[in-house]
């Protein structure tokens, strides 16, 4: 790995796999190992002392030295592979093409289409006669054998950001896909690959299927034994220690027997459906496809019976032989009559329509910092209710600043002008802070241009120095004139002294030591302060008293962290300090300055919550920072506005609430809190996916929640895949989290989110102004069709205009009315439901409305047209007659009023000035303008094959008249209303929960995509192409097993996803340890660090939480360790 910035962890190595039942001849199993990594802290260093003695005891047990690692025997490293397996991940395998094509195949409306395509096509053979920051990542899960002031970046895995200290005393856990940040150190490697923390969460997350299937046969294999054996006990016991099993797959039933039924009846039941609208198009496209099915062969059966009765009833004529080709050459073309029918029922444009409004809207989302990584998210994100968001880098900025500041006895509420500070008091500022932050620390320019600087080192540092060029001053001039090596002694940060101090020595042999830290400790050590005008003063405990209630407490309630500037000056004449008692030359001190730091919201996110919230969608924080941050942070967002009633809770306290007396939790006491909780402080991974699961499993209210969330660590994979939309952080965002999300946020910012509320609604409202306009042409369409077939024998409509009307015109408005763009208007109003119809009451108004008004005209067209136009009648013309004038204007008056009726369909909530931002979509009005021109060639040049005929410049005028009526009309119904129509009924609703078989609400079944069994019961043998079910199942099974099951089964508790440790768990003892800002290491931090100790906790909810592994080599040893034939070379290579 090489030393990198001065951070190095040598590894001596043990390799973890999968294969568990052979370890060979070493002292420790695979699910020991496991199971060690699970721990944290003083639970692991209890276990490692338990088990093993010491580190080195483990290093004996795996044959391995802690000094010189592996011996490099290639028949050694073979037999270690060979049982505790490669660090390596298997990639889940991505579909072929065939699979694709096949997924596409699936929809409903194709099908029915295909079906038709089918059934023509083989009439078609029946011929009758005559017819930056350098860091090294950890490659896999290991113990610290030795350490150096080794810190931590666990972020990968916490989502925060703040170092983590590990020592053999401590926290000596390391774990794979984490970062050496500071120091130096050595460990033995215990876990890779599929068996490291990180690995066993990718598996979860669909990597490594081989090796999922793997494990299942080698499961099923192992019941089978342990069944014939019949020792229950036994096969319990075995399954608490069988870790891989436990990650692998889904916990099956109690007895082995079981699990197989309940495996193929959950087999059988239909699979999970993450897309709302997709399920109610599915729905909708089954009514109509019935609806059509019906009108057909209504049209089939009259056309027969008409045939049957006025051949054989009214003429009298009886059958003969000879002219039985002749009877079936016209039941034929009445079965053809009646497929034309069913196909122009079908409303084949709405597939296209989806996709185009979907793809266009997630190409138009990457200009609003939106990655769609899969289709569905994107108008699942427009029913969304409620937005679980992580606080730090989403809301906030996530670089630390100084915002308030006390300085020369004034209390600045903003960065004061440089000219505002003396220039004694400056000087101080300047070289106190240059000098007294880690020279690592330091705020570089932004990579891009009008970008944010970037801030390297300790935050808290770069807060100070951020401070330094707020006030036009550069630190750097400083360091350049005192390096690091002058500086004459420096008392570096921990967690006893809470501070950090530098000495620097004077050209005059004076000393002057300047401090900073944790503001309640060096004041205490102040006896002087600047005044106003720059010159020291005395400063009694009265003053300092003042100054608490006054500044400290205020900057405190507004979250921020409190930091103390202090220098002191010891003269010349005197004797050197003893440096080394530091008690008495920390003292004495005088005051510089007192600052406020915070994590500063977001300019624009006060206002984006603003608009979800006036859009009917509940924000709610889930963060690992303490409460009074998080609440602070809250207030100014305005997820939280003073006077309301709402709760703000810490992890522990919504455990407390959520579970009963044995530990378990209830829906029940999830429902009594989440409709009030707007905060969620020190929380964990695993309580953000409770909480996510508890709102979207509630049935508080009518309407089934749909929930958002954000996240960026590793262990924030569970609830990205629970929520109906995951979205991940592009920056900082861990792979884990990105390939559990649906939508990518590639700027980390909360408005992004609030963008994509916009498209999703977009893309409803696009499908529903599509549904409108396509079903009057549909409507309009059969009924002529049936209409004309049963009273003229013919179609008015020849099957070519009516492919020009139903398949391009129809394709060609799919195209227009799904390009339109969002506007603020769409977080006007509440999110539309999960069961809410497509088809309003308004929509159903405007289809019947403009279907009356069209029907109205083409049978006028129809049966007194060549008496308005003095023309040629067309109807009951021959057999081969050329086309008619009359039949022609019926055509091109239809297709005129399709066209206008699309202007229409551009609103759909009775809005009167349809014309409205019609420019802002050239793509409409292109389609508009080219339709129309297309529809002049066909007419005036289609001729024959189009059964057109030309028209004269009047004709023309009066179909496009015609067509404009619809304008009119169409106001004329929106002045209508639709209170007062009660009769008319919605459709397209999603599907009720009383419309599922109980049988089907089985617990470890996620949600149901209920219009595929709705296909199922009209025994249509299609379904819907689901893309990545498999994943999503196998994801949230996986996670249900372990953290559910295991809460009712003792004998399951091996899981890291596990809330509890221990059967006897109750809620009294149980306060859940979570690493996070302020509690996971005093001494890592800068001296900012506020104190809070909570106490240790026996929950290891948390183990996948903190996993952070920290590996470097050791540059000593580099010549013979990292050798092509040793295992730091095998491990580097992997990786």
């Amino acid at each position: 790995m090489g030393d990198m910035a001065n951070n190095s962890v040598a590894y001596s190595g043990v390799k973890n796999a999968v294969k568990e039942a052979n370890h060979g001849d070493f002292g420790v199993t695979l699910a020991e190992l496991r199971s060690l990594m699970e721990l944290r802290a003083a639970d692991a260093l209890h276990k490692i002392q338990e088990c093993y003695g010491d580190v080195h005891g483990i290093c004996t047990k795996l044959k391995t030295s802690p000094n010189e690692g592996l011996s490099g025997n290639p028949a050694d490293i073979e037999r270690r592979e060979a049982v505790f397996g490669k660090n390596f991940i298997p990639p889940k395998k991505p579909k072929t093409f065939l699979q694709l094509v096949w997924e596409a195949l699936q929809d409903v409306t194709l099908i029915i289409l295909e079906i038709a395509a089918v059934v023509s096509l083989g009439l078609s053979f029946y011929q009758p006669p005559g017819g930056n920051e350098s860091r090294d990542l950890l490659p896999a899960d290991g113990v610290l054998i030795q350490g150096n002031d080794l810190k931590i970046d666990e972020s990968s895995l916490t989502g925060e950001s703040d170092h983590v200290k590990k020592s053999l005393d401590r926290d000596p856990m390391l774990l794979s896909g984490t970062h050496v940040m500071e120091g130096s150190g050595r460990m033995v490697v215990t876990a890779v690959g599929v068996n490291s923390q990180t690995g066993i969460i990718f598996t979860l997350l669909g990597a490594g299927g081989d090796e999922e299937e793997k494990e299942k046969e080698k499961e099923k294999k192992d019941k089978k034994s342990k069944k014939q054996d019949g020792a229950v006990e036994n096969r319990n016991k075995a399954k608490a220690q069988d870790g891989a099993a436990m990650e692998m797959q889904p916990l099956k039933s109690e007895d082995g027997g079981d699990g197989d039924e309940k495996d193929k009846k959950r087999a059988n039941l239909p699979k999970k459906e993450k897309s709302v609208l997709q399920g109610k198009l599915t729905k909708l496209a089954v009514q109509i496809g019935k609806a059509g099915l019906l009108m057909s062969a209504i049209t089939v059966i009259i056309l027969v019976l008409y045939f049957v009765i006025d051949t054989f009833w009214v003429q009298k004529r009886p059958w003969l032989a000879e002219c039985t080709p002749i009877y079936i050459q016209y039941f034929v073309k009445f079965f053809i009559i009646g497929v034309t029918v069913l196909v122009v029922a079908v409303p084949e444009g709405l597939p296209l329509a989806v996709t185009i409004s979907l793809a266009y809207s997630v190409k138009k989302m990457m200009k609003d910092n939106n990655l769609v990584r899969h289709l569905d998210a994107c108008e699942t994100m427009g029913n969304a209710t409620a937005i679980c968001s992580d606080k730090t880098g989403t809301l906030t900025m996530n670089r630390m600043t100084v915002v308030q500041a006390y300085i020369n006895e004034k209390h600045y509420k903003k960065i004061p002008e440089p000219e505002a500070i003396p220039e004694k008091t400056m000087a101080y500022l300047v070289t106190g802070i240059s000098v007294n932050c880690a020279y690592t620390s330091k705020i570089l320019p932004p990579e891009k241009e009008g970008g944010l600087p970037r801030h390297v080192g300790n935050k808290t540092e770069c807060a100070l120095l951020g401070l330094l060029l707020d006030l036009k001053r550069d630190y750097q001039d400083v360091r350049n004139e005192i390096p690091e090596e002058d500086l004459y002694k420096v008392y570096t940060f921990n967690s006893v002294r809470k501070s950090m101090s530098t000495v620097l020595k004077n050209s005059d042999g004076s000393f002057r030591i300047f401090s900073k830290g944790a503001s309640e400790i060096v004041l205490k050590k102040c006896f002087k302060i600047l005044s106003a005008n720059g010159e020291p003063k005395v400063f009694r405990p009265r003053d300092r008293d003042d100054i608490v209630k006054t500044v400290i407490e205020p900057m405190a309630s507004e979250g921020l962290r409190t930091i103390c500037l202090a220098f002191r000056d010891f003269p010349a004449g005197e004797p050197e300090p003893e440096w080394d008692n530091e008690n008495d030359i920390v003292t004495g001190l005088t005051c510089i300055a007192v600052v406020g730091i915070e994590d500063p919201v977001r300019p624009e996110v006060p206002d984006a919550i603003k608009k979800c919230q006036r859009a009917g969608i509940t924000v709610r924080m889930v963060t690992g920072d303490n409460i009074n941050t998080a609440r602070a942070i809250a207030l100014k967002c305005g997820i939280l506005n003073p006077g309301e009633d709402f709760l703000c809770l810490e992890g522990k306290d919504f455990n407390r609430r959520i579970r009963n007396e044995k530990g378990e939790i209830e829906q029940e006491r999830i429902d009594k809190i989440w409709p009030k909780l707007r905060v969620l402080a020190r929380s964990s991974p695993t309580d953000k996916h409770t909480l996510v699961k508890g709102i979207i499993d509630s049935t508080v209210f009518e309407q089934r929640q749909v929930v958002a969330v954000t996240g960026d660590g590793t262990n924030d994979g569970p609830a990205l895949k629970k929520a109906d939309v995951g979205f991940a952080m592009g920056i900082a965002g861990t792979d884990v989290a990105k390939e559990a999300s649906d939508i990518i946020l590639t700027d980390d910012n909360f408005t992004s989110i609030v963008k994509a509320v916009m498209w999703g609604r977009n893309v409803y409202d696009s499908i529903s102004k599509f549904l409108q306009f396509q079903l009057t042409v549909n409507v309009v369409a059969v009924i002529v069709a049936f209409t004309g077939a049963c009273i003229t024998q013919d179609s008015p409509l020849k099957a070519v205009q009516m492919l020009w009307v139903n398949l391009i015109m129809d394709t060609l408005a799919s195209l227009a009315l799904a390009t339109e763009p969002p506007t603020e208007s769409l977080l006007l109003r509440k999110p539309y439901g999960r069961n809410k119809p497509l088809i309003s009451r308004t929509m159903m108004k405007n289809i019947l409305g403009h279907a009356f008004y069209q029907l109205v005209v083409v049978f006028t067209l129809l049966f007194a047209g060549e008496k308005i136009f003095d023309i040629d009648s067309g109807r009951n013309a021959p057999l081969h007659a050329p086309p008619s004038e009359h039949y022609t204007i019926v055509f091109n008056t239809f297709v005129m009023m399709q066209l206008f009726n699309e202007i229409n369909a551009r609103k759909i909530h009775g809005e009167r000035n349809v014309f409205e931002g019609i420019f802002n979509n050239a793509i409409f009005c292109s389609i508009v303008l080219g339709t129309f021109v297309v529809q002049i060639i066909i007419v005036q040049f289609g001729g024959k094959p189009f059964s057109c005929s030309e028209l004269s410049i009047e004709q023309w005028l009066w179909s496009i008249f015609l067509g404009m009526g619809t304008l009119l009309w169409g106001q004329l119904i929106s002045t209508i209303p639709t209170s007062r129509l009660k009769f008319l009924k919605e459709a397209g609703h999603g599907t009720q929960k009383e419309e599922i078989p109980e049988e089907e609400l089985a617990e470890d079944v996620e949600e149901i995509d209920h219009a595929e069994r709705e296909l199922r019961r009209g025994q249509i043998l299609w379904f819907r192409g689901l893309n990545r079910i498999q994943t999503q199942i196998r994801v949230v099974n996986a996670f249900r097993s372990s953290l559910y099951e295991g809460l009712e089964k003792p004998e399951t508790r091996s899981s890291i996803h596990n809330f509890m440790t221990h059967p006897e768990f109750r809620i009294e003892d149980s306060e859940p340890h979570i690493p996070l800002i302020d509690d996971t290491d005093a001494e890592d931090d800068a001296p900012t660090k506020r104190n809070s100790t909570p106490p240790p906790s026996p929950n290891k909810n948390n183990n996948a939480v903190d996993s952070g592994i920290h590996l470097t080599t050791d540059m000593n040893k580099s010549a013979t360790s990292s050798s092509p034939g040793s295992p730091l070379h095998s491990l580097e290579t992997s990786l």
